[in-house]
């Protein structure tokens, strides 16, 4: 038996390729579109019902959040604990989840349970009545929580931020007190009836989906779920980003200083998106980035720093977020925009070059570790409206950029004095 080297560390290993599992896809009489993952050994089906939001209307800004929440406080003929002991009945596990674009609702459930699950789902769906004192209790709790959370300098920045880059929208929306006090039952109501109608959901099944399973899945969204008179209105306001570029909310006794910096930017959809997202890996995308390695490891301005892209379905963005010390908040700034400078003068070299096709290509990798990653991988290209091809050009992208093309997107993407900046607590 040979005895292992622990001193050496183990080689690195090239990833040649990666398959994704493709879903089989149908059409419900209603409109609604099923695609369906089949892969797994155990006897458990995740179902994601994604609606698409409506579009945004800046008078009555929370709707579509409100009426994903309050989905399951009751229904005509059950109260929300009625509903949560019917799902706990069967182990099964029930959420509902909001995002800018989708409204969703999620099921795990034993595929045998599936006959008595399914049905509560279908009552959601179709039959919530949003209670008034539910409601309250929403405004209440959620008024609560905005309290809280404007204490805290990074959400303050980050609301801030999204507000100057991406304008009157759902993406630069900062809920207020009176935007919660103003929620009413009725417009929750009419709002809940034009967006979760069939033609606006495509619903997504992933685990041991057998024939049986599939079958009454497809019974229970097809008859007798129909669509109103009205088409559900799923477009949303173009971007306008604010013409000033620098924001500072000073608080005095603030100990640290939170700091969001970047620029709307492209989506995606755009060819030169894969290429980007390199690029944010090196300068702030991973702990072994530039800005970690500066101004966490060598500065001890922060404990943590990171650089990201956004992506939706209107546009874009490149943003630089974190906290440090009060003291050095200037400093800080300095060496973010001094390592974003180097990107645009020195070629990244080799071997770094080599440490991140191999982190990105392994995190994708790593992130593909059952049946539900891959429903969740589709999802990503689905509602983009890309295609699988565009994990082979992210993967091709990864595995074949040069360091002359990194300073080349740096150059043409990056310009941080047009950069929009925000700093909350001292500078």
């Amino acid at each position: 038996m040979t005895e292992l080297n622990r001193t050496l560390a183990p080689d690195f290993k090239a990833i040649d390729n990666i398959t994704l599992i493709r879903p089989e896809h149908k059409t419900l009489g209603n409109g609604c579109n099923i695609y369906c993952f089949n892969s797994g050994d155990q006897e458990l089906v995740r179902i994601e019902w994604v609606f698409n939001n409506l579009r945004f209307n800046p008078a009555k800004p929370l709707l579509n959040m409100a009426v994903n929440t309050m989905l399951t406080e009751g229904t005509n003929t059950l109260t929300a604990a009625q509903i949560a002991d019917k799902i706990d009945f069967y182990g099964a596990f029930l959420q509902v989840d909001y995002g800018y674009e989708n409204s969703q609702v999620t099921l795990y459930s034993l595929n045998k349970h599936l006959h008595q699950t399914l049905p509560v789902i279908a009552d959601l769906l179709t039959n919530s009545v949003f209670p008034e004192k539910e409601l309250e209790t929403f405004k209440r709790n959620q008024q609560q929580k905005l309290q809280v959370s404007l204490q805290k300098n990074d959400i303050v920045a980050r609301r801030d931020f999204n507000k100057a880059i991406y304008g009157n929208t759902i993406y630069g929306l900062g809920a207020s007190f009176d935007n919660y006090k103003s929620l009413q039952r009725d417009d929750l109501a009419a709002h809940y009836k034009l967006q979760y109608q069939p033609s606006n959901c495509s619903i997504i099944i992933a685990g041991k989906v057998d024939a049986t399973a599939l079958a009454l899945i497809t019974d229970t969204f097809d008859k007798g779920w129909t669509n109103g008179p009205i088409t559900a209105d799923t477009t949303q306001p173009e971007l306008q980003a604010a013409a000033e570029r620098f924001y500072f909310t000073e608080k005095s006794d603030a100990l640290q200083s939170a700091i969001r910096i970047g620029t709307p930017t492209i989506n995606r959809n755009h060819p030169d998106f894969q290429a980007l997202q390199v690029l944010n890996t090196v300068y702030g995308g991973y702990f072994g980035s530039r800005l970690m390695t500066n101004i966490r490891e060598d500065k001890g301005y922060t404990y943590g720093i990171g650089s990201g892209l956004g992506s939706f379905k209107q546009g874009g963005s490149f943003f630089i977020a974190t906290e440090v010390g009060a003291d050095v908040c200037k400093a800080a700034v300095t060496e973010i925009e001094k390592e974003l400078n180097i990107l645009k003068t020195d070629l990244v070299p080799a071997e770094e070059l080599s440490l991140v096709r191999n982190y990105m290509l392994g995190s994708l990798l790593g992130s593909l570790e059952n049946v539900f990653s891959h429903a969740d991988k589709f999802k990503s290209i689905y509602f983009a409206g890309l295609d699988y091809d565009y994990y082979d050009r992210y993967a091709d992208t990864v595995k074949n950029i040069t360091s002359d093309k990194l300073i080349e997107l740096a150059n043409q993407y990056f310009h941080f004095d047009e950069f929009y900046k925000v700093i909350v607590g001292k500078y």
